[in-house]
């Protein structure tokens, strides 16, 4: 059996980008994941492309210079499934004083080469739309850019693009035993349901998110000093709020921040909070005081308080940091950090630990670096300039192409033609298929979800179930009736 270059251990982000990355060097992959692709941590984030303000705070002034930069090049790579999104930040004068909130966004607008989005500025919220929900006390603030991404579509697209340059993608297959072997990894994997499979590897990269620290003792074959700190950050979503495309960033006493966003037209995604986690990262979920938290904090500036018995839907992710040993857990790095073990004749192991949505795609440039140089691959980067699947617009932007397939595909329902645009990019034609009108689509399965994007879903971008379709591939879920998983459950047996 020839062995593979690469066999990464984790679906998320980062294993994703790095499988991307490899196979577009031309070397063989296999990424296995031991349930959906962005099943766990990295389709339950705040959903953004951002440098990340607030880190300045800690003097993380590299992570946000990297991520600044980054989030220039995915808004360019992607720009169906990212976009710019204005985050109104109210001026509170017994927390942060003004001078450093103006020095923070001057330092932001000018570490990462800012090009494609508007530079911070001053709002008087007494005279502007953007403060009509705020509370009186809400004077003036400031304005400032970033991105919102789908995460979870983000992940698939780096496992797409992955595929269709060589690497095989394996979902819902568990590691369950691993030993080196001369100059190769010997890795066991069992499929859901009982297939066994035996693979070798050149090298193995761990890319198991919360579950790397599993992952390096059964490598190593037993215990190891603990490394990663587990945190969790939850969300909830209520009806929207307010009027407008904007975001707002609100202060807290504690020093951290909380998000309001617009999320899925309809509604509004709250959050995040940061708490120390020791469980299993499966079984995260929002708490209590989790919800009497976000509550609290976004209740000091809204107009009209969010009570908790319209929170609609919630989530939570375990991110799994690198322990620098922080008393805080708001103070714990974001930055990532590899691990390269295995020297001599031992065949490598590279831990991949902590790491943002936002620069998983020069983080997986950086694993490569690191492994080109140890096994002497060629070192020839490659994604910065490159889009991702459905992501080459060949009009001016989004709004043209929506034009554009609305002419092509006259029949199809605006709600449904839109967010196949925003979901699919350039790959819709492959959504459609050979459809000429809307019955040639197929069933209706839950609203707005026809036949024809399911099969598309199952054949192209791994999804098995009803939950990979509803709440990772789609948003439907929070769209579609209390039946909706049940119904598409059914069709999809």
């Amino acid at each position: 059996m020839k062995p593979y270059d690469l066999l990464i251990i984790g679906g998320g982000i980062n294993g994703a980008a790095i499988a991307r990355d490899a196979a577009g060097r031309g070397l063989s992959v296999l990424l296995v994941e031991q349930g959906d692709l962005a099943g766990a941590t990295s389709s339950a984030s705040t959903k953004l492309i951002h440098g990340g303000l607030r880190y300045l705070e800690y003097y993380e002034f590299r992570l946000v210079r990297e991520a600044l930069i980054e989030r220039e090049v995915m808004l360019r790579s992607a720009p169906h499934i990212i976009w710019p999104l204005d985050f109104v930040l109210p001026y509170a004068k017994h927390l942060r004083p003004r001078w450093m909130i103006r020095l923070g966004l001057f330092l932001y607008d000018h570490l990462g080469g800012r090009q494609r989005l508007p530079k911070s500025r001053s709002i008087r919220l007494t005279d502007e739309p953007e403060g009509a929900p705020l509370r009186d006390d809400c004077r003036s603030g400031f304005v400032y850019s970033d991105c919102w991404v789908d995460d979870a579509r983000l992940v698939v697209l780096n496992a797409m693009d992955a595929a269709a340059r060589g690497a095989e993608i394996a979902t819902r297959m568990a590691c369950t035993g691993l030993r080196r072997q001369e100059r190769l990894w010997h890795a066991t994997l069992e499929k859901n349901g009982g297939e066994s499979r035996e693979v070798w590897a050149r090298v193995l990269v761990n890319a198991a998110g919360p579950w790397a620290g599993h992952v390096r003792a059964l490598a190593e074959g037993g215990a190891y000093a603990r490394v990663l700190r587990l945190v969790k950050g939850s969300h909830f979503i209520v009806p929207k709020l307010y009027d407008g495309d904007h975001a707002y960033i609100f202060q807290n006493p504690d020093n951290r921040v909380v998000f309001a966003i617009p999320y899925e037209d309809r509604f509004t995604l709250i959050g995040t909070t940061e708490v120390d986690f020791d469980g299993d990262p499966h079984d995260a979920r929002i708490s209590e005081d989790e919800i009497d938290y976000l509550v609290g904090a976004v209740g000091a500036y809204f107009r009209v308080p969010v009570r908790k018995q319209d929170i609609v839907w919630s989530y939570a992710g375990v991110r799994p940091l690198y322990d620098d040993e922080q008393a805080d857990a708001s103070a714990v790095t974001r930055d990532y950090v590899l691990q390269l073990s295995g020297e001599g004749t031992k065949a490598p192991l590279m831990s991949v630990l902590g790491g943002k949505i936002t620069t998983s795609r020069r983080l997986a440039e950086h694993v490569m670096e690191k492994l080109s140089a140890r096994m002497d691959w060629p070192d020839e980067a490659w994604t910065k300039e490159a889009h991702f699947p459905g992501g080459d617009l060949q009009t001016d932007g989004v709004p043209a192409f929506l034009q554009e397939m609305a002419a092509r595909y006259p029949w199809l329902p605006l709600a449904v033609l839109h967010r196949w645009v925003r979901s699919y990019g350039t790959l819709i034609d492959d959504v459609v298929g050979d459809a000429t009108d809307l019955s040639g689509l197929g069933v209706e399965i839950v609203p707005g979800l026809f036949a024809a994007e399911v099969e598309y879903l199952r054949r192209a971008e791994w999804a098995e179930t009803a939950e990979d379709i509803l709440w990772r591939r789609t948003k439907l879920g929070l769209h579609a009736g209390p039946d909706a998983a049940d119904e598409l459950a059914a069709y999809l047996r």
